[in-house]
């Protein structure tokens, strides 16, 4: 999976090969036809409300695929860049170094394979010496 550049709607339709749907199924649960249906794979970005209906159908969660990405390709917020660090907000918080596994796996991939040193890893994904480590230890297989 190519975290970097993601193409929504072959994954979507990636997914809908794997669950064996049938075509006339999703379109009655987006109403649309099968041409519309058929750009739905062909496009690249999706709307958010679309996506979050494909995942509802396909039992699968879409938007992990972009949580992914800003893992690994967000610039961390430094807190001395923030002037206002006593300013709170509305809106819900998220600790951004959660990995799941595809994340670990795709990282010790890229190690395995001679694509990226360790320290490549370390400096453009900042992903903490400790933890790489850790990961390394853990999955041996890598």
């Amino acid at each position: 999976m190519n975290f970097k550049k993601i193409h929504i709607g072959s994954i979507i339709l990636k997914r809908v090969t794997e669950s064996e749907i049938e075509a006339d199924r999703i379109c009655n649960f987006f109403k649309c036809s099968d041409d519309q249906l058929t750009k739905m794979y062909k496009a690249e970005t999706l709307d958010s409300g679309l996506i979050l209906k494909w995942s509802k159908l396909l039992e699968y969660d879409f938007f992990r695929i972009y949580t992914q990405h800003l893992i690994l390709y967000a610039p961390q917020s430094h807190t001395f860049f923030n002037a206002d660090q006593n300013k709170t907000s509305d809106l819900p918080t998220f600790r951004k170094n959660i990995y799941t596994k595809e994340l670990i796996d795709f990282i010790l991939e890229l190690i395995s394979t001679g694509e990226k040193s360790k320290q490549q890893i370390m400096s453009e994904y900042r992903i903490p010496k400790t933890t790489l480590y850790k990961w390394l230890s853990k999955y041996k297989e890598y």
